[in-house]
């Protein structure tokens, strides 16, 4: 039985525009050039993504990359998951699911939301330089694959900004990144100052100084807004407005922003986000604060693919992981068509997608 297919006839989406139609060859898990006795389909008429890249999620178990693969989103960036046992478990989940990375156990304070999410546990809590550095070194242990903490705006019960410098400081002597949540204007502001190469979330309660916004980037900082997570923070209370005024001023300030949501369905969190659908939901806001459709389909692809250190992916091109989403349509026109999907590859392996599946 052959591991090959070839997709004729598609036009595929390359990081910058839509190239004319072409074959594109799956051969075992990664894009071949050798279409010998490939199993073909008509892909005419389809374009061809890269899978997506969700630069912020949650894990919870399998279903949670099964939930993902379905709607197109092969690789999920995940932003806490414990204990290491569970980590070690879901990366043996490899097949017709999502790829993730992970930075095991973030790092919090004693106060804030976080201490207060069930099953946290007491060893996340880091109240001084000296704590985050252990923190690190425990993850680095552990092989986690980035940093992850938490910073709150002064007295709101977060790690100090010396904690917190000190985390990011250790990370990169750990040759590892540090992203930090940040989701008010006073936590943001801290996150930046830290130097972390990612800031996730946005402000709700107010607007980014205009000197954050420039001290972001003058040291080359990414932002992950999740404003499907803001949205849902703030529903029935207030408009999104306000974060998307926040992302619009990174945007126009050239600032890097990556498509990332938050889906988790952890109890005690501020919003549940669905884990998949939610990543095309991401996608309609970000063009609400002004990001084109190539922006943004970039910033679930090439982007985060290099700012997270995963050059297997992110494009469609031989000898990269065959991680592909076909779909009707034309997304770099109209973003509703990476709804439309055809067809969903992760490693190679095929997926069927939520609009075909029986239980959906």
């Amino acid at each position: 039985m052959t591991t090959r297919t070839t997709l004729t006839g598609v036009r595929v989406f390359d990081g910058e525009q839509l190239t004319p139609p072409r074959t594109v060859v799956i051969d075992g898990d990664v894009i071949g050039t050798d279409a010998t006795g490939a199993r073909e389909i008509d892909a005419s008429g389809a374009v061809l993504l890269p899978g997506l890249i969700d630069a912020h999620v949650h894990l919870h178990g399998p279903e949670t990359l099964r939930d993902l693969a379905s709607w197109g989103v092969t690789t999920g960036l995940d932003m806490a998951c414990w204990p290491r046992e569970r980590v070690a478990s879901l990366r043996g989940e490899v097949t017709g699911a999502a790829d993730f990375r992970t930075p095991g156990m973030p790092a919090i304070g004693p106060g804030g939301r976080h201490a207060d999410m069930p099953g946290m546990p007491a060893e996340a809590i880091v109240t001084t330089p000296a704590e985050a550095r252990a923190h690190v070194e425990a993850r680095a242990a552990e092989g986690d694959d980035y940093i992850k903490g938490v910073a709150e705006a002064p007295g709101d019960g977060g790690p100090s900004a010396e904690t917190l410098q000190a985390l990011v400081v250790a990370a990169r002597e750990h040759g590892l990144k540090t992203v930090i949540h940040a989701a008010t204007a006073g936590a943001y502001v801290l996150a930046v100052d830290t130097g972390a190469e990612f800031i996730t979330h946005i402000p709700v309660n107010g607007p980014l100084p205009a000197e954050t916004i420039d001290k972001m980037r003058a040291a080359g900082q990414i932002a992950v807004p999740t404003l499907t997570m803001m949205e849902s923070v703030l529903a029935g209370r207030a408009p999104v407005t306000g974060p998307l005024n926040n992302v619009t001023a990174l945007h126009r300030a050239g600032i890097e922003i990556l498509a990332g949501t938050d889906a988790n369905a952890q109890p005690g969190a501020p919003g549940l986000v669905p884990h998949g659908e939610s990543l095309h939901r991401e996608f309609e806001l970000l063009a609400r604060a002004g990001l084109s459709p190539v922006e943004i389909l970039r910033a679930a692809t090439v982007l985060p693919a290099r700012a997270f250190g995963l050059p297997d992916r992110g494009a469609v091109e031989p000898g990269l992981r065959a991680d592909l989403v076909l779909v009707d349509g034309d997304p770099t026109a109209d973003l509703t068509a990476t709804r439309a999907i055809r067809a969903i590859w992760c490693a190679g392996h095929s997926v069927t997608p939520v609009p075909h599946r029986e239980d959906a």
